[in-house]
């Protein structure tokens, strides 16, 4: 009997522990599983979180200095223009016509220009009398774009159309408001752009043709070439009416027109012919042309102050390392086209005893812009005044000027 019982204890012992192995290995399966798929989620979610630091880095990252420095230098690249024209030539004035020229400002004019490839320009503006001419060639040649100095025009044309006065400030954005003075001491490009929309093609063009440009601006001068003027607007994609008024974009420009322009500032309102005497005898028997009256004399107190301080602190200040004897007035421009870059600088020496008006042109490659032309026209200056050209000068007699019709 004893022995049937401990039989029976045995099997009951080993199913019973049977069963709690069986009952072990299935929580530990369930257990297992829970752990995999948990590890599984929280790799993910690990993942996802290391993503999204990677991401806020990059952010980060993208607008560091050295990023921005790295993307500007991409532009930079991307817009570099290359010039094949050079800033200097050699023999500039060979083959100039000089017999009628004053020689105190030919030869102030000679060595302010160096070896710069361009031409210089002077005028009497109460006569028209172009007092020297160097590198006739290019003087008289069809001209070029007339970069900013085709603000003069544009000021004028907003003036006489009483769309502005000299401190009526122009909105160009949030924070800025830019007026008369200060844009062509600065030669503000948008405040230009937007007085060229208001004003229209039409009146543009008219204002411009009264100043002179897209005609002769001499009298019978050999070899003068004819500056263009676009009977219509240049197409949007160029900026149209905008871009005329701030670059001259589709605009050519000669030296004399530009000087007849300034002459007429200079002496009230009066657009002269230019006359270049070429003998002796042209000199003495010189009479004064004019081609019209501008009715302009109110409106010049109202570009002078412009024009002062681009010499004073804007644009022409260069004119003053070299001339701050007497007070000039000027214009630069600066631009560029199929390789060569453009140098203007159109100014007058407004002094007790006269006015001179000088003309500066240069083209070439990076060394060639309008301060450049400013800085020439300031040692041209110094070089008259150590001369005593402004100590004092005789009167041109102009009791026989004449108004003519353009020649034919």
């Amino acid at each position: 009997m004893s022995k049937k019982v401990s039989k029976i204890f045995r099997i009951i012992v080993l199913s019973v522990m049977m069963s709690a192995l069986a009952s072990f290995g299935s929580a530990a399966s369930v257990s297992s599983r829970s752990l995999a798929a948990k590890s599984k989620s929280q790799k993910v979610a690990e993942n996802q979180r290391a993503r999204r630091r990677m991401n806020r880095l990059a952010k980060s990252r993208s607008v560091t200095p050295a990023a921005k420095i790295t993307s500007m230098r991409r532009r930079r690249r991307h817009y570099y223009e290359r010039f094949y024209t050079s800033s200097f030539a050699e023999d500039v004035a060979e083959g100039d016509v000089t017999a009628g020229e004053d020689p105190v400002v030919r030869q102030a004019a000679i060595d302010a220009l160096g070896n710069m490839n361009g031409t210089v320009v002077a005028i009497e503006p109460t006569s028209g009398r172009i007092l020297a001419m160097v590198n006739q060639k290019l003087a008289l040649s069809s001209g070029a774009q007339p970069c900013s100095t085709i603000k003069v025009s544009v000021a004028l044309a907003a003036l006489s159309e009483n769309l502005i006065d000299k401190d009526t400030p122009i909105v160009l954005g949030r924070r800025s408001r830019v007026n008369l003075t200060e844009a062509m001491a600065r030669s503000n490009n948008a405040y230009f752009e937007a007085l060229g929309r208001k004003l229209g093609f039409d009146k543009v063009s008219y204002y411009a043709h009264q100043f002179g440009l897209g005609e002769m601006a001499g009298y019978n001068i050999e070899g003068e070439h004819l500056g263009i003027y676009p009977d219509e607007e240049i197409p949007a994609k160029l900026g149209g009416v905008g871009k005329m008024c701030s670059y001259g974009e589709g605009v050519s420009m000669t030296p004399l027109q530009l000087g007849a322009m300034i002459s007429a500032i200079a002496n009230g309102g009066t657009l002269y012919y230019m006359q270049h005497p070429t003998t002796a005898e042209d000199v003495a028997n010189f009479q004064p042309r004019v081609k019209r009256h501008l009715d302009i004399a109110p409106l010049i107190p109202e570009i002078s102050d412009g024009m002062a301080d681009a010499v004073l602190y804007g644009t022409a200040r260069s004119v003053r390392s070299n001339f701050s004897e007497e007070p000039v007035l000027g214009k630069t421009g600066t631009c560029s086209r199929a390789g060569t870059r453009y140098g203007w600088f159109a100014s007058y020496a407004n002094t007790n005893v006269g006015r001179i008006v000088t003309v500066v042109f240069l083209q070439g490659g990076r060394p060639t812009f309008g301060p450049k032309a400013a800085e020439l026209a300031g040692r041209m200056y110094r070089n008259l005044y150590e001369h005593n050209f402004f100590a004092g000068r005789p009167a041109t007699n102009t009791a026989d000027v004449q108004s003519v019709s353009a020649p034919q």
